[in-house]
Parts: C-alpha cells; sequence; structure tokens
C-alpha cells in the first residue's frame, strides 16, 4: 500500500494594510465626521430615512466606509434575528458579517469610473424592480458617481426620485460639482470634511501601540500634516513607516521616507530669506537638499509657515496648539515682519512653486525663486516709494525698521542699498521735478506725449471736443470711439504728474473741432500760403514736374501736436543750420 504523502503546511494569511484592517465598521469608530454621524444617528432613531444619500469629500476620509455603515445600519437584525434598523450594528448577524466581508447579494456596489455608460444604469435599473433576497432593503452604493455619462445620469433620474419602498441609494463623490444639479435634488448630501490633525494624531498613536510598534509624537505629527485631513493616505504612509523603521519609527526617518526638511531648518530658512542673506539661503537649501528633502516640498513648507506667520499676524490665537517654542518663535516673527512683506513672500513663493514644479531642475528652480525673495522681501510697496520720492525724502524699507547695509548678497540686495535713506543733495540729484500744470488742452495733449502714453494721445486727438480747459479742470466730449474710462485717467494722472488736483469731467456741448481736424486745418493753411510764395512759384516754374511735399515752419517740433500754436517754441536750433538764404519766408521745403 502506497503511503500516504504529508500535505504542505496551511500558509500564513495575507498582510491586511492599516488602511483595511482597522476600517470603520460602525458609527463609534468612524473618525472625524461627528456631525455627519449626530445626523444619521437621529434619522436612523426617528425613521426619518432618506432614499439616496450623496456623501461628499476629499479621498480618505470615509465616503465608501460610511455608505457601508448605512448599509449594516438598515439591514442588520440584531443577535436574535428580530431587530430594526439600528444606529449601532450588532456586527453578529448574519447580515451585518455579509455587508462586512462584500458578498451581500442585496448590498451591491458599483464603481462608477469604470461602469459609466447608459447600459450599466439600465442593468441597475431594471434590478431595482426586484425586492431584496434576504436582507430588508436593497443597497446601492455607487463611487465616484461623478464619473457617470450625461445619459446615464438622465437614465436614473426618474428612478431616483421615485424608488420603490425597499431600494436605498448611496452615492460617493470627490466631484460634488460634476454632479448635475437634478441628482443633487434627489439627495439628502453630507459634506465629511477634513479630518484635523489632532485628530488623526491621536488615531494613528491607537494603532502604532495595537501593533505593538513604538513612535515618536514628533513623527506622528509629521504623518498627520502630510496626511492632509486623509485618513486612508495616513494610514498608508504609517504603514510604510513602520516597514522602515522595522518597527521603531522617529521623525528623522519619516523626514527621510518623504522627502521633507526640519521644521527648525525650515523656520531658519524662512527667517534668512526674509532677513535677505541670499548667500546663506543658498547654502541652507542645498544643505537640505542633500539631506534629502525635495526642493518641492521645501517651498511648500516655506509657503505653509508665511501663511501661519501671516495668521499670527492677524489672530495672534492660532498659535495656541503648537509647541512653546515654534510659537515663540512665530509670534516674533510676525511682530518683526510687515503685512506687506508677507503678502509679497506668499506671492512670490507662490510662483516659485509653479516654477520648481515644471522646471528640468526643481533645486536650481528652487534657488533663483528665494534669491529673487531675498532681493525683494525687504522693499517698500510700490505707493509708499512713490509717495517717499515725490515728498522728497528717501524710500523706507517695508519692514519696522531700515534695513541693514547690504553684504554684497541679500538684505533686499543692491536694490535695497539703491532705495534706502541717501542725503539731500543725492535726492535733489534724483528726484523728477514736478511737472508744471498745462495751461490749455494742446499742452495737456504734449504732457501725455511726453510721458509716452501713446494711447491717451491717440484718443485726445482724434475722439475727444474740448470744451473748457483750464489748470485743475478739463471738460470735454468724447466721441463713441473715446475710452469710457478716459476722464478718471486723466484726473489721476495728472494729479500725479503735476502734484495738484485735477477734474476731468464729460459734457454734452459740441466743443471745438478734434486736434487733428485742428491741425489739418492749419496745414491746409500753410500749405495754401506757401503755394502763392512768390519764391515758391520760381522754383516749381525753374524745375517743371516739382511739387510741394511738405510744409513746416521754422523750428517746429516733430510731434503730434505741433503745428498748432498753442505750445511754446523750444529754443531754436544754432544759426548756423539755418539756410543762408534770408529771404526764405516761414516755411522750409
Amino acid at each position: 500500500m502506497a503511503q500516504a504523502t504529508k500535505g504542505p503546511e496551511d500558509p500564513a494569511p495575507p498582510y491586511r494594510v492599516l488602511a483595511r484592517k482597522y476600517r470603520p465598521v460602525d458609527f463609534t469608530t468612524l473618525v472625524g465626521q461627528e456631525a455627519m454621524v449626530r445626523t444619521l444617528r437621529n434619522a436612523i432613531a426617528t425613521g426619518r430615512i432618506a432614499h439616496a444619500f450623496m456623501l461628499t469629500g476629499v479621498r480618505g476620509v470615509g465616503k465608501t466606509t460610511t455608505a457601508r455603515i448605512i448599509a449594516r445600519a438598515l439591514n442588520c437584525v440584531g443577535p436574535d434575528g428580530t431587530g430594526g434598523p439600528t444606529v449601532d450594528p450588532c456586527g453578529v448577524c448574519d447580515n451585518c458579517k455579509a455587508i462586512t466581508e462584500d458578498r451581500h447579494v442585496d448590498v451591491i456596489e458599483m464603481d462608477a469610473a469604470s461602469r459609466t455608460g447608459i447600459d450599466d444604469v439600465r442593468e441597475l435599473i431594471e434590478g431595482v424592480r426586484y425586492r431584496p433576497v434576504s436582507a430588508r432593503y436593497k443597497v446601492y452604493i455607487i463611487d465616484e458617481v461623478h464619473m457617470l455619462s450625461e445619459k446615464a445620469f438622465n437614465a436614473l433620474l426618474k428612478t431616483l426620485e421615485e424608488p420603490p419602498p425597499h431600494v436605498k441609494f448611496l452615492f460617493a463623490t470627490t466631484e460634488i460639482r460634476k454632479v448635475p444639479v437634478t441628482v443633487l435634488s434627489r439627495c439628502q448630501r453630507f459634506d465629511l470634511k477634513r479630518v484635523p490633525q489632532e485628530t488623526l494624531v491621536e488615531h494613528f498613536g491607537k494603532i502604532a501601540q495595537a501593533e505593538k510598534v513604538e513612535i515618536s509624537p514628533e513623527a506622528l505629527t509629521l504623518l498627520a500634516r502630510a496626511a492632509d485631513g486623509s485618513v486612508r493616505d495616513g494610514l498608508s504612509m504609517l504603514d510604510q513607516a513602520i516597514a522602515h523603521g522595522g518597527g521603531v519609527v522617529d521623525a528623522a526617518q519619516v523626514r527621510d521616507m518623504l522627502g521633507l526638511a526640519d521644521r527648525s531648518r525650515v523656520l531658519e530658512l524662512f527667517e534668512k530669506v526674509m532677513r535677505g542673506d541670499a548667500p546663506a539661503v543658498v547654502t541652507a537649501l542645498g544643505e537640505m537638499h542633500d539631506s534629502g528633502a525635495d526642493p518641492v516640498v521645501v517651498l511648500q513648507d516655506l509657503l505653509e509657515l508665511t501663511h501661519w506667520v501671516t495668521r499670527l499676524k492677524v489672530a495672534p490665537d492660532a498659535a495656541a496648539s503648537t509647541a512653546d517654542t515654534e510659537r515663540a518663535q512665530g509670534l516674533a516673527m510676525a511682530a518683526k515682519l510687515s503685512m506687506a512683506s508677507l503678502t509679497r513672500a506668499w506671492t512670490l513663493l507662490l510662483k516659485g512653486l509653479q516654477e520648481t514644479l515644471a522646471a528640468p531642475s526643481p533645486l536650481r528652480a528652487a534657488e533663483m525663486a528665494l534669491i529673487r525673495l531675498c532681493y525683494v522681501a525687504d522693499l517698500p510697496s510700490p505707493g509708499d516709494a512713490l509717495k517717499a520720492l515725490q515728498n522728497g525724502g528717501g524710500v523706507p524699507a517695508a519692514g519696522a525698521a531700515p534695513p541693514p547695509a547690504p553684504r554684497g548678497n541679500g538684505g533686499g540686495g543692491a536694490a535695497a542699498a539703491r532705495l534706502a535713506p541717501q542725503p539731500a543733495t543725492a535726492v535733489a540729484a534724483q528726484a523728477a521735478p514736478a511737472m508744471p500744470a498745462p495751461r490749455n488742452f494742446t499742452e495737456v495733449v504734449a504732457l501725455f506725449e511726453t510721458r509716452r502714453e501713446a494711447r491717451l494721445v491717440h484718443s485726445l486727438m482724434h475722439h475727444v471736443h474740448e470744451v473748457r480747459c483750464e489748470p485743475g479742470l478739463i471738460e470735454f466730449r468724447p466721441e463713441p470711439k473715446a475710452p469710457t474710462d478716459l476722464a478718471p485717467r486723466l484726473s489721476e494722472l495728472l494729479s500725479q504728474w503735476t502734484g495738484r488736483r485735477w477734474i476731468a469731467s464729460v459734457s454734452s456741448a459740441e466743443g471745438k473741432p478734434t486736434l487733428i481736424q485742428q491741425k489739418a486745418t492749419k496745414a491746409d493753411d500753410l500749405r495754401s500760403s506757401a503755394e502763392n510764395n512768390e519764391l515758391v512759384l520760381a522754383i516749381l516754374k525753374t524745375f517743371p514736374g516739382a511739387k510741394l511735399d511738405t510744409v513746416r515752419r521754422k523750428g517746429e517740433q516733430t510731434s503730434l501736436v505741433s503745428g498748432l500754436g498753442d505750445i511754446p517754441a523750444e529754443e531754436p536750433p544754432p544759426a548756423e543750420e539755418y539756410p543762408a538764404d534770408d529771404d526764405i519766408p516761414e516755411s522750409e521745403y
């Protein structure tokens, strides 16, 4: 007789990741959604159960898990098999076990990301009319419902509005705005919020204790911060950290794993950037990169730090939940930095982050972004700089104290040195004198031409009829092609250039012809006078076929408003530049 061979030993059960192993099975273990849980508890307890629920929120906050808990709560029959819908499913009846193990025939889960068409929805609608096999309710859980096509949504509308009493719909989505309003109006909506960082730290600590893993509080804080409100993301990172540390997890290992920079080093880097110490910034960023920090993550940390310091400046109580040393450091920075410096740093860091994400070399792009911030972090706002120059003084720095003398790089750099307070003689040499107030409309246009405002000059020349103009006041009738904001722009720019208040108003009076029309009329008169000049007639007779091309007065400026007669002529050119023939009249040819 052949001897029976010994069968292989049963293999060990496969490892279940923490996100699945510790998935909540009832409302008491659901993390961070107290408001929604309270509403659902009251609805189930009072029998006011909607026929359709819409669960929305970011990834990993528990949308699908909540849908399964609701399915268990609706179909639980209790340990003795006689119970009804309950807010605390027993977990031991056949319905509870089957739903927990994803094998209940009356709880149908559908992934709308892979089944988006109308045929899939038709199949679902066909099954709605049949009563549940063993459960109290037939429950349809549709995940990522926003991925359904427009035709699929339309096919679902009628059934969703008036489903049979034995059917419940549970929808989950991360893109609530993509769900048609016709569907939303037929559902009871629940917005699952991001789980607070403190709640995540406590939750991850309990799981680490259950897994018999030693993990430092700082490492838990880093994982909770990186999770960004998502329980599933945080548990996935905790799983990775446990594997990375071999059962003992500290902050340094988590930073290495996630490519994060030390919080204290980020604070030091932020102080150096806002101080304008560019060489130290470049050195510090290089050291952080060499130790494994991702330049993109460093800029993200600086953005988060800028936002945090700004919040401390606006509301100092916002730092109540942080460590004492970090809170003291943040409050000190908030007191030293102005709001203009912080908002400018936020804008430049945000732009630098976008450049770093798109750059072929993230480190170089991050360096350039921080160097750029070093040279502008301490500068005043454009309004303050202009006001200081108009008042004849040096331009103050944006912070509470003037920036220190530049050390070659940093401190706002050479730009801050150029804008630092200077002696009166230097200021007098650099500050431009105020423009004299124009006396008439032609001088107004000439001033705009001098200031290179080409569009405004064109409008004033071609589409504006002067009604009244004197120093401080312009009244005009615009043509339809004139800009609609012409009056406020004239008032603002003239007031800024001349140092006095100007009022520009629109009138319905006829007014004078446009300047271009006046110029054409004067040009015609000048040509007519030149054509009747004896010398011109003699030249044209001597040279048959010659013709008069351009007529221009001596010393006339070649500008758009030249020849109108209202602008005083500049000093004429030297005598040797004039033609030798004194008999030539007031026109040159």
